[in-house]
C-alpha cells in the first residue's frame, strides 16, 4: 500500500517510435517538473532496447517514478510477440529500475503466476481497455480482481456525456480500492481532469512536447495550470461549456483563470454534447453535480425545453447561453445581450441607427432582439430564406435575401454565423463590399477573420468578437459565481488563448 499511496496525480504517458526520442521527451518532462512517467516500450521496434533507456534515464534522474508497459496489438498496443515474451520485456523493465508495470487483464489472466512473481519486485496495475464504447464496468472490475494487483486500471471510450459518469462512479462505489478509471476520446475529457477528485490513484497526461497515446488525453501542462487536475476533491464545483464541436472553444482558458484568481474551488470543463445528447448531458450535470454551464453551438434553442425557470427576456429571445442551477432547479438566461450592447453603445445612437443582422441561429436571435429593444432599425439575412423571415417577424425587422442585403447599406453589421471560424478560417459571409461602416463579428477564434481583414482594407470600424466574448463571459461568471468578475484578468487570458493560436488545451 505505501508504495502507491505516494504516487503523483498525473502520470505522463510517453509512447515514441525510438529510443533517442523517448529518452529526450522523457528529460524535456522532468525538466519541466514532471515526476512520474510511463514508458510504453511497445511502441519502440525492439520494446527490450527501451530497458537501456530505463536504466539511463534513472541514472539522470533518480527521484522520478517510472512505469513500464508493453501492450500487446491484441489489447490495442504495437507488441507483436507472445505473453510469454511481453513479460519477461516487463521483467527485463523492473530489472532495469522500472517502480511498476501495466498490463492488460488479458494477459495476465494467462499467466497468473509470473505475474504474482513479478508484483514481488515492483507494483502491476493491471489494464482494461473497450475501445468501442462503455460497456457495464462493475462486472469488468470484478473480473480484473481476480487477479492480485496494486492498481486496477478500467479505460473506456465515451460515446455520450453520461459514460463520465459511469467511469467516474466506480471509484466512488469501490473507496477502498486502488482504481484508475478513464474515459477515452473527446467526450470522455472531464474523466480525465475529474478521476483524481473521485479517488483514483492517478490520471493519465499526454506529453508537452508530443503526441499522447491515447485519444483525448491533455498535455500535462494543462492538466496542472489550467485544470489543477492534481488539487481538487470531491467537493470542486463543476462549470462548463456545452458544445459541438467544443475544442476550439477559449472559455477554459478564461473562466478557469477567473475562478482560480478568485481563489474559488471550482473547475470549468469542455463538455462536447451532440444535438441528440442534450437530455443526456443533463443527466450527467445533475450527478457530478455541475453548478452552471455555458452554451454555444448548436444547444441556445434547445437547450430551453431542459431548464425550469428562463428569463423573461431569454424566453422572448428563444435562446439560453447561460445555465446553472439553485434551489436544486436548472434556470437560463442569455448573457449575449451584455455582450452586444456594450460594444455597440460605446460606437452608435442605436435608436437612430440601421442595423444588419447576418444569421438566424441562436446568437442571430440574441443581437436581434438586444439591437431591436434599444430602437434601432432592424434587417436580418441569412441562407436559409424561411428563418430569416420568422426571425425578423419577431422583432419587427426587415428580412432580406444576401443580395438584397450586400446591394444597401446600415451603419452597422453584426455577423452571427459560424463563418470564419477556426479552423475554416477562410470563409466570409459576404463575398464583396460589407454593406456597413461599423462591422460586429461575433466570431473570435481566430482574433482576426476574414470579414475582419476585409473590413480593415475597406476603412471601417471593426468591433472584434473578442469583446462580446469577455463582456458575456464576465456577466456568465458572475451568475455561476456570485462574485465580481476580474475582467482584466479574463481579457488576458483570451488574448493569451488566441494569441498562441490555442484551439483548445487537448490533444
Amino acid at each position: 500500500m505505501s508504495r502507491r499511496t505516494s504516487l503523483p496525480k498525473i502520470c505522463v504517458a510517453l509512447g515514441l517510435p525510438d529510443v533517442d526520442s523517448l529518452l529526450a521527451h522523457a528529460r524535456k518532462e522532468t525538466a519541466s517538473g514532471e515526476t512520474f512517467l510511463e514508458f510504453r516500450l511497445d511502441y519502440l521496434s525492439n520494446p527490450l532496447e527501451g530497458v537501456r533507456v530505463i536504466r539511463d534515464f534513472l541514472r539522470l534522474e533518480p527521484d522520478v517514478t517510472i512505469l513500464a508497459t508493453c501492450r500487446r496489438h491484441q489489447n490495442h498496443g504495437k507488441f507483436n510477440g507472445s505473453v510469454e515474451e511481453q513479460l519477461r520485456v516487463l521483467e527485463a523493465a523492473i530489472d532495469a529500475g522500472a517502480h511498476g508495470i501495466d498490463i492488460e487483464v488479458e494477459s495476465a489472466e494467462v499467466v497468473h503466476t509470473q505475474v504474482e512473481h513479478l508484483r514481488s519486485k515492483a507494483w502491476v496495475i493491471l489494464s482494461f481497455h473497450n475501445f468501442s464504447g462503455t460497456p457495464a464496468v462493475e462486472p469488468v472490475l470484478k473480473r480484473m480482481m481476480k487477479t492480485g494487483a496494486d492498481g486496477y486500471k478500467l479505460v473506456t471510450m465515451a460515446k455520450k456525456p453520461s459514460d463520465n459518469y459511469r467511469v467516474l462512479a466506480l471509484s466512488e462505489a469501490h473507496p477502498r480500492t486502488p482504481l484508475i478509471v478513464l474515459a477515452m476520446g473527446e467526450s470522455g475529457l472531464p474523466t480525465r481532469i475529474l478521476s483524481p477528485a473521485y479517488g483514483a490513484l492517478y490520471t493519465y497526461a499526454a506529453p508537452n512536447a508530443t503526441e499522447g497515446t491515447a485519444p483525448g488525453q491533455i498535455a500535462a501542462r494543462w492538466l496542472r495550470q489550467l485544470y489543477k487536475a492534481d488539487k481538487w476533491k470531491k467537493q470542486v464545483k463543476v462549470f462548463g461549456v456545452i458544445a459541438d464541436p467544443v475544442r476550439q472553444s477559449i472559455s477554459p482558458a478564461v473562466h478557469n483563470r477567473a475562478l482560480q484568481h478568485k481563489r474559488i474551488d471550482g473547475v470549468y470543463l469542455p463538455f462536447l454534447v451532440q444535438p441528440p445528447q442534450l437530455k443526456d448531458f443533463f443527466s450527467l450535470a445533475s450527478k457530478l453535480p455541475v453548478a452552471g454551464f455555458s452554451v454555444t453551438i448548436p444547444h441556445k434553442q434547445k437547450v430551453i425545453r431542459y431548464l425550469d425557470i428562463i428569463d423573461p427576456l431569454a424566453r422572448r429571445i428563444g435562446a439560453v447561453n447561460t445555465v446553472w442551477r439553485r434551489g436544486g432547479k436548472w434556470r437560463g438566461s442569455n448573457t449575449d445581450v451584455h455582450g452586444v450592447l456594450s460594444p455597440l453603445k460605446k460606437r452608435v445612437n442605436l435608436g437612430k441607427s440601421s442595423v444588419l443582422i447576418a444569421g438566424n441561429g441562436g446568437a442571430a436571435r440574441g443581437a436581434a432582439f438586444t439591437v431591436a429593444d434599444s430602437g434601432a432599425k432592424v434587417a436580418i439575412t441569412g441562407r436559409n430564406p424561411d428563418r430569416v423571415r420568422a426571425l425578423a417577424k419577431l422583432v419587427n425587422a426587415e428580412p432580406l435575401t444576401v443580395e438584397q442585403a450586400s446591394s444597401r447599406h446600415f451603419d452597422a453589421l453584426i455577423h452571427c454565423t459560424p463563418l470564419g471560424m477556426f479552423p475554416n478560417t477562410s470563409g466570409c459571409f459576404f463575398k464583396d463590399e460589407i454593406p456597413a461602416d461599423i462591422v460586429f463579428d461575433m466570431v473570435y477564434n481566430p482574433l482576426e477573420t476574414e470579414l475582419v481583414r476585409r473590413a480593415k482594407q475597406e476603412g471601417l470600424e471593426v468591433i472584434p468578437g473578442l469583446q462580446m466574448f469577455v463582456e458575456q463571459a464576465v456577466h456568465q461568471f458572475e451568475t455561476f459565481t456570485g462574485e465580481s468578475a476580474p475582467r482584466s484578468v479574463m481579457e488576458k487570458a483570451a488574448l493569451e488563448a488566441l494569441g498562441h493560436k490555442m484551439t483548445a488545451p487537448i490533444v
